[in-house]
């Protein structure tokens, strides 16, 4: 019973999956989902493999046909959208026993506020450079994991708050998230639930943060560890809104300093992103908070650099690169909707 009940459910979810993946693409022509052009040999081939590269374990047989199923409709994404000429791939990585709805119950977790207008410091953004990436100044700390919790705005506040304080005082200290997790509970921050990277910076503004290594991530909300929070090593000044909806204002506050984004990260190819400018579809319904940390143009297509928090076997090492100059006055996956940087004075 409990098989069937299963391989019922996976049915039902490849069916809703195939309904998500066949609108039409932008300046292109549609794909439709076809029959995999691999061998059913092949396709258990490569999730045996997958299996012991992403150290998966099943409570049971019937669990593990269901996830070769998902992977097996992953698969066949993957092959339809590598075979357009596009300008990013995807690829079967640990999130590809995952379907979409699990992928985004788990992994999202930025909730947007109301548009707020504050000053904007930097200006009209008059002889930028072309290109800009924080990691080679030394201002961004290797990419980290969320884990199954959706803890992303604190990930994405705790990065540009280690940049700026890096480019104001030439120490990289790495933060620690689990503090805002556990800490900032008042703001309308929850944890794993979501929250905001504004309101993370208001309570960083007040408190500080303390390192890392001090308060270790944990991936679960906890209580305050108020010993912990009093050795706070950096603090903030405040915080400033990046003028919604224009990239050209964004590019500015992103030459100056690392910056807070929000998107939206929940379509099956932001899921199985694998490298190059990143074009794909997506909406602007704001779920995950990421760290903008440079620009710049690959092979003609201009790109913003994005650091997220999904651990080093995700895209790019860990960052992907999202197609700049949208037609789209809000950016690729709503990136220039909800931006905003810590300050420090």
């Amino acid at each position: 019973m409990e098989v069937s009940m299963m391989l019922r459910s996976a049915c039902l979810a490849i069916l809703v999956l195939w309904t998500l993946w066949s609108p039409l693409r932008a300046n292109s022509e549609p794909y439709k989902p076809q029959v995999s052009r691999r061998s059913e040999e092949a396709v258990k081939e490569s999730f045996d493999r997958w299996i012991i590269q992403n150290a998966r374990k099943y409570k049971n047989d019937a669990e593990r046909e269901l996830r070769y199923l998902i992977y097996n409709v992953n698969l066949m994404l993957i092959d339809q959208v590598n075979s357009l000429d596009l300008p990013y791939k995807l690829a079967d990585n640990k999130y590809a026993d995952m379907t979409n709805v699990e992928f985004q119950e788990l992994f999202l977790g930025f909730k947007p506020l109301p548009d707020i207008q504050t000053s904007f410091r930097y200006g009209d953004g008059l002889n930028l450079p072309e290109q800009v990436d924080w990691r080679k100044n030394g201002s961004v700390t290797p990419v980290k994991d969320q884990g199954q919790c959706g803890s992303c705005w604190a990930f994405s506040s705790v990065a540009a708050v280690e940049g700026i304080n890096h480019i104001k005082t030439g120490k990289l200290v790495s933060l620690s998230e689990q503090q805002l997790m556990d800490c900032d509970v008042t703001s309308g921050n929850l944890g794993c639930r979501g929250g905001f990277m504004d309101k993370a910076f208001e309570y960083i503004e007040r408190n500080g943060l303390t390192t890392e290594k001090n308060y270790p991530y944990k991936g679960h909300d906890g209580l305050c560890k108020r010993e912990k929070v009093k050795n706070r090593k950096v603090t903030i000044s405040g915080y400033e809104r990046v003028p919604a909806n224009d990239e050209g204002k964004l590019q500015t506050a992103a030459a100056h300093q690392p910056i807070s984004v929000a998107i939206d990260a929940a379509s099956s190819e932001f899921q199985l992103y694998s490298h190059g400018v990143f074009t794909g579809q997506c909406g602007t319904d704001l779920n995950h908070g990421v760290t903008l940390v440079g620009y710049g143009e690959e092979n003609g297509s201009k790109y913003w650099l994005v650091k997220n928090s999904w651990g080093t076997n995700w895209g790019e090492s860990g960052y992907i690169k999202m197609k700049r100059d949208s037609t789209n006055k809000r950016g690729q996956c709503g990136i220039a909707m909800e931006a905003s940087y810590p300050l420090k004075d």
